[in-house]
């Protein structure tokens, strides 16, 4: 099993105090990688891409604006398009780095939160493609399919149960679990699947729900961002980002906050497995299997009629690990 590659702290140093920012082009040359960054990405030992990956709100050189990385190996070819540009595939191009990782990247200033985009990729062979950011944090509502840019920041309450989290969820300690389907659960009209309730909505009902009920801890079926109800969410696109069907990233945080503070333990149905062929998601990424195995036998789940995950790949090991780290770090699971 590769070691993780040891990092020398440059945290100190942005971008633009080593190298020269050409602010003249409608996408800015910019990083947030390190050499070892790459090396660890691409052995299989970063645990915390979500850091660098996906979109990025910050400063350059004293100007707002939104910095994007996408891994598009086998592309020739990778833009930002959206509403900021009319959905432009020139405009806005991003730059490959020049140590083969296949990582694209750039600075787009005055580019804020909220903005839906895609990226377009000109992928392997030719082939165009308009794919959502495996790394983003917010999506548009289904049956729309575009990323938007946005952040986890929220301000946690439940510093209490985190100081206590490794004694609530230890193996020998006494557990009692409620799982449940957050689309189904009180749905607002049972007839007409279109109708949702609020994470804010849901965590005022079933915080005092699971007390009178003596629950230990909620478990909650996959809330990562998929594109078909009837997959229960166990068929996903957005690795790194809550469904919005029921709100923003800080409404499920405030969702996870109030179980918390209620001494209610949260668990997240994660599903490493498997994941769609929807044209916006992570099949055929870059025009060829990119995340999945490319021989079918190993690559294609016909039970379930969507693609296996490429274990055998570092960047692949590397995404998922930190999918995972991504939830218990940023949303307290």
């Amino acid at each position: 099993m590769s070691k993780p590659v040891a990092t020398t702290d440059q945290s100190h140093l942005k971008y633009e105090d080593i190298h020269f920012v050409d602010t003249q082009k409608p996408v800015w040359n910019y990083s947030l990688f390190t050499d070892v960054d790459v090396k660890n990405f691409q052995n299989g030992t970063h645990y915390s891409l979500y850091k660098l990956f996906g979109n990025k709100q910050l400063s350059v050189l004293d100007t707002a604006g939104t910095y994007f990385a996408v891994w598009a190996p086998n592309a020739t070819y990778v833009s930002v398009t959206g509403h900021f540009n009319e959905w432009d595939k020139a405009s806005h191009p991003l730059s490959v780095r020049a140590d083969n990782s296949g990582i694209w990247e750039g600075f787009i200033p005055n580019l804020k939160k909220g903005e839906a985009y895609k990226y377009h990729i000109i992928g392997y062979k030719g082939l165009e493609l308009f794919k959502g950011d495996p790394f983003a944090h917010y999506w548009e509502l289904r049956p729309s399919t575009a990323s938007i840019t946005w952040d986890t920041n929220y301000e946690w309450k439940d510093e209490e149960w985190m100081q206590k989290r490794k004694q609530h969820n230890a193996l020998n300690a006494p557990w009692n679990v409620y799982e449940m389907h957050l689309a189904s659960w009180m749905r607002p009209d049972r007839t007409n699947e279109e109708s949702y309730n609020s994470y804010s909505y849901i965590a005022d009902r079933l915080v005092p729900y699971l007390k009178e009920m003596n629950f230990t801890h909620v478990e909650f079926m996959p809330v990562m961002e998929h594109p078909f109800d009837g997959s229960w969410g166990y068929q996903g696109t957005g690795y790194f980002a809550p469904t919005s069907r029921f709100g923003d990233p800080q409404a499920f945080a405030y969702l996870v906050d109030q179980l918390h503070q209620a001494d209610i333990g949260v668990i997240l149905d994660w599903v490493p497995s498997h994941f769609p062929y929807d044209a916006h998601g992570l099949f055929m990424f870059d025009g060829t299997h990119t995340y999945e195995y490319a021989d079918m036998r190993k690559g294609y789940h016909p039970d379930w009629n969507s693609y296996i995950f490429n274990y055998k790949r570092g960047e692949v090991k590397s995404f998922l690990i930190s999918s995972a780290r991504f939830w218990y770090e940023q949303f307290h699971a």
